[in-house]
């Protein structure tokens, strides 16, 4: 990247949060833990095909049934619903990734603007920050439900670059998630695919602009 991004743009599900311990959320009403993975890839896939049917439900909507159809027919601890409210809770109290908050702030120290768009709630994004302490490196908490379509939906991204007064190819995208790196890619943008896991890139999605394995190698990357 020859010139620093004027803003960088960071997913949040995964890409901040650590899902990590939503595997004892399920397993805490009886089920087991490995549907966790099985659930946040179903809310995705309601989400990514209301928005390509040009609906748009919210996260948290599309979560709590997402929930009820996975934990149907299961030897629960306690009632469905009461079930659903505790792993929904647990989405909500989630931590962040160990190397993001050095990683943020010496992004910010850097002199980047930093924001995040999310498939999920601006609340969700604030409390998680917070708690991190970390909240005063991000200028705008920004989520699709104000977009109108879910990432990677092209208007997503159009909607933070306005909420931005950027245009879209003076942002980088930051995220884990390849579909969200070749969407934003598509639109314009620059990205950073943070690569935690060693996975493989799938090759039939736009590659991203930088490949990191921790968002603390961020900084220097964009120096």
């Amino acid at each position: 990247m020859s010139n620093p991004p004027s803003v960088l743009v960071f997913d949040v599900n995964e890409t901040l949060s650590d899902l990590q311990p939503m595997a004892q959320r399920f397993t805490d009403v009886g089920a087991p833990g490995h549907l966790s993975t099985l659930w946040f890839a179903m809310v995705l896939r309601d989400g990514f095909a209301l928005t390509a049917a040009g609906s748009q439900q919210p996260f948290a909507e599309l979560g709590a049934g997402a929930l009820r159809t996975v934990l149907t027919g299961l030897d629960l601890d306690r009632d469905l619903e009461t079930a659903v409210a505790h792993v929904m809770q647990g989405f909500s109290e989630l931590g962040v990734h160990d190397d993001v908050p050095d990683g943020a702030r010496g992004l910010r120290d850097a002199g980047l603007r930093l924001v995040t768009l999310s498939n999920g709630s601006s609340q969700v994004a604030e409390q998680l920050l917070t708690r991190a302490g970390i909240r005063d490196s991000f200028q705008h908490l920004l989520s699709v439900e104000d977009a109108g379509a879910w990432k990677p939906a092209r208007t997503a991204y159009e909607y933070a670059a306005g909420a931005c007064g950027t245009p879209l190819d003076a942002m980088t995208l930051v995220a884990v998630h390849p579909w969200d790196i070749d969407g934003a890619a598509r639109a314009g943008m620059s990205t950073v695919w943070i690569n935690r896991t060693g996975a493989s890139y799938p090759d039939y999605f736009t590659p991203p602009t930088h490949t990191v394995s921790a968002l603390t190698d961020l900084a220097g990357r964009l120096a």
